[in-house]
């Protein structure tokens, strides 16, 4: 076995806590550049918002909102992209105003949200507000309460009504996240017995709490059907003409499950949920923190090299 591509998670993989890239983890980069090894960022994340990060690591290739868009870094060139349909968006802000869940949503370069509660709150925090960002002025018709944009062009809304400013504007969205301080287990499970959506649940309790918003929740980040990690890194191998068993990939949560199913060499982190380590060939010793990454790479890579 040769390892032709690496695909890593970026939250809890790849990053620290505090969203650093520890120095380790740039050590290991270098590794697989010199070795001519590709790198893809596989995330949950948007393009926008991940353009400083994949710069810094030296991603080749992206993948980004959970397998809903594949970018090719080295040309700036789109390989996939799969949008929501109206009537998705719909049925999602549909169940949200049902069970009063926190609704926000990405796309190609923009957060859509009603309020800063969640996850989007902790994209602002920590792509926007530290940021210099500049503001836009207020839409009266629209009641478009605030605009961001930051230096990677990533705007930020945050409107009156989610669902008539992506009809009115015609909006292409790529992924939309539900949230809530309360398991959402058993309304995944409605999602998915009336609509055609692929699901991702992720909680951020426990060891897993969000450390920058000191909160803990859930949330369901949807897509459209089939559509996943796994599913994208399949479009990203074919485009590279990689085969599968030449595939090391690296996660954390259960969003990475079938990122690492569809690896030859599936590793996950040691704060990795317990789901995804059942599934994993391997589980490092070391914490996303602590260099979890390097581990993974310097194991199947390059052997010689010790954290």
């Amino acid at each position: 076995m040769a390892i032709k591509l690496v695909a890593s998670d970026l939250d809890g993989t790849f990053l620290a806590k505090d969203n650093s890239i520890p120095e380790s983890n740039l050590k290991a980069i270098e590794v697989l550049t010199q070795k001519q090894i590709p790198f893809a960022i596989c995330t949950g994340k948007s393009y926008a918002i991940s353009k400083d990060i994949c710069n810094r690591c030296d991603a080749q290739y992206g993948i980004f909102g959970n397998g809903t868009q594949i970018v090719d870094l080295k040309e700036q060139k789109e390989i996939f992209h799969h949008c929501l349909t109206l009537e998705e968006i719909t049925s999602c802000y549909d169940i949200a105003s049902k069970y009063n869940l926190h609704i926000h949503a990405y796309g190609d370069n923009f957060i859509i949200t009603e309020e800063l509660k969640f996850l989007d709150l902790y994209n602002y925090a920590m792509y926007f507000h530290s940021d210099n960002s500049t503001f836009g002025k207020y839409d009266s018709e629209f009641n478009l309460t605030l605009t961001v944009q930051n230096k990677n062009h990533l705007s930020f809304y945050i409107v009156k009504n989610f669902l008539k400013y992506i009809k009115e504007h015609h909006l292409s969205i790529f992924n939309i996240v539900l949230s809530s301080e309360d398991s959402l287990t058993s309304i995944q499970k409605e999602i998915e017995n009336t609509t055609l959506l692929s699901i991702q649940y992720v909680s951020k309790r426990g060891a897993y709490k969000d450390m920058v918003l000191h909160k803990e929740y859930d949330y369901l980040s949807i897509a459209p059907k089939s559509i996943g990690k796994g599913y994208a890194l399949n479009i990203l191998k074919d485009y590279l003409k990689v085969e599968t068993p030449d595939i090391l990939s690296i996660g954390d949560n259960f969003n990475d499950i079938d990122l690492l199913r569809n690896s030859g060499v599936g590793v996950a982190i040691a704060n990795a949920y317990e789901p995804v380590k059942k599934v994993a060939t391997y589980t490092t010793q070391n914490s996303a923190s602590d260099g979890g990454f390097a581990e993974a790479v310097y194991r199947y890579i390059d052997q010689k090299k010790i954290l």
